[in-house]
């Protein structure tokens, strides 16, 4: 962990020094391949087969999201700013490897158990959205979220910082939805994965 987390520190350095918007879409591209290829890790045996089922959903609801977040809600300038865009693209990223993972996984599991297809993707959907649904919670009164944690420590006003807070928990969220929905939909069709656990 130390490790890595210095190893980032010094990337992350040159990253934003660099300001550059080929550097930063190289990033978050790396960013999402990974993801991608981990949130299968429940399914190592079908790992090639449904890379691509799991890198469309996070690319397209990664894009979107960030999209939304950077140039509607923060109106990030320039677009490629690095500071916004490579911790905020991780952020959803991880959101939406997690959900996949979940969903993935489950939706193998009730196949096994005969489910119907239709029954399986309602199921996993579900249970995609579970870790954020209890996040979502005990937001507040369980805990203080990590973003508003390190506004509140650096100086920030708690107002200020809740704000900054829903919209990371509203970031995360939907793209956890969004990922899982399109992951679903895609490994629904492919008929020779479904028939053939």
């Amino acid at each position: 962990m130390f490790g890595q987390l210095l190893i980032l520190g010094y990337i992350l350095t040159y990253i934003f020094n660099a300001n550059k918007f080929w550097i930063v879409i190289i990033c978050l591209s790396v960013m999402c391949s990974v993801a991608s290829w981990i949130s299968l890790r429940p399914l190592k045996e079908k790992r090639k087969k449904i890379f691509l089922f799991s890198l469309i959903p996070i690319a397209v609801s990664g894009s979107f999201v960030l999209f939304l977040i950077t140039q509607i809600v923060l109106n990030v300038n320039p677009w490629y700013s690095p500071k916004e865009l490579i911790p905020l693209g991780g952020m959803i990223f991880s959101s939406s490897m997690n959900s996949i993972s979940l969903a993935s996984e489950r939706f193998f599991s009730e196949l096994k158990k005969k489910a119907e297809i239709f029954e399986a993707m309602k199921i996993s959907y579900k249970t995609s959205l579970i870790p954020i649904t209890n996040m979502l919670f005990a937001v507040g009164i369980v805990s203080i979220p990590g973003v508003m944690t390190g506004q509140v420590l650096s100086g920030v006003s708690p107002l200020l910082a809740v704000r900054y807070q829903i919209v990371v928990l509203s970031m995360i969220f939907g793209s956890a939805g969004i990922s899982s929905a399109i992951f679903l939909k895609l490994i629904s069709r492919k008929k020779e994965l479904i028939y053939g656990v």
